[in-house]
């Protein structure tokens, strides 16, 4: 499309107002490219896939058997899985800020933005894309934990819901890497301002190991930190109620309405901001 049509079809849109359908089918059309792009370089779905699978064999096998859990009788496979679900989705998550910034490197943003379509279809189809891929990774994690044990004790519903929890956690997660990535410019930048917080974010939780065994001073950050929020309500879910109170305590509704709250107030605050940088981005 030249430049005088697409000036010329934007003006159009202007004037009769970008309807919810065209927004809806801009950010569809963007999905598809994006998705379509891990069809073509499949080796960015393999590398995106191998981390997890490598933390699920790990932390089971040579870590396993020296974490003590709280109460006895628990798998720690069972307790280690919903760790695993919210530390693959939000690494996973990162890949949103990397392709945006190679994009923004590369002059996509700027040919994307001379294009008639909703000013939010490039980052909600980057967003929705890397959603679908974090999908079939916690699907696959998901079959690499029965393999080494893991089982949904919660039965078929609270199994489903716990899945789709870390599913919009990473969605969450991708707007704020959405910032990061338009922000920082090129993929190096944005790779290095990604993990420089997450590491901590991840790993100071309860993901892999109980709050209890940590020291004092630290539990307080732990436990009100959003991915132990996210990590306790799926914990919940697929443990089941009476044995997750045990382990950490509150209510399987509790831990998920906390987790839900992080989840919207994420949206509500970097969706904007995520689309405002990038109608300033050149």
């Amino acid at each position: 499309m030249s430049t005088a049509t697409a000036t010329t079809t934007s003006a159009r849109r202007k004037a009769t107002g970008v309807t919810v359908g065209w927004a809806i089918s801009d950010a569809l059309a963007m999905t598809k490219r994006n998705l379509l792009r891990y069809i073509r370089l499949p080796t960015l779905l393999v590398f995106s896939t191998i981390q997890p699978v490598m933390f699920v064999l790990l932390f089971t096998y040579v870590f396993g058997g020296a974490i003590k859990l709280p109460i006895p009788g628990i798998s720690y496979v069972d307790f280690l899985m919903p760790g695993i679900f919210v530390q693959s989705v939000v690494f996973g998550a990162t890949q949103t800020g990397v392709g945006l910034a190679e994009d923004v490197s590369g002059g996509m943003i700027e040919r994307f933005r001379s294009l008639p379509m909703a000013r939010s279809a490039v980052l909600a189809g980057r967003t929705l894309g890397d959603t679908v891929r974090n999908m079939f990774v916690v699907l696959l994690m998901t079959g690499v934990g029965i393999l080494v044990g893991f089982r949904f004790h919660g039965g078929f519903f609270p199994a489903v819901a716990a899945l789709l929890l870390a599913v919009l956690f990473g969605l969450a997660f991708s707007w704020i890497m959405a910032l990061i990535g338009l922000s920082a410019g090129n993929v190096e930048a944005a790779q290095a301002a990604s993990f420089v917080w997450i590491f901590p974010l991840v790993f100071a939780s309860s993901a892999f190991v109980p709050v209890q065994t940590m020291p004092g001073w630290l539990q307080g950050w732990v436990k009100i930190n959003p991915v132990s929020t996210t990590v306790a309500a799926i914990r919940a879910l697929t443990l089941g109620s009476s044995t997750a109170t045990q382990i950490q305590g509150g209510t399987t509704a509790t831990h998920v309405l906390q987790s839900l709250a992080w989840i919207g107030g994420i949206l509500l605050v970097f969706v904007p901001l995520a689309v405002r940088r990038y109608r300033r981005t050149t």
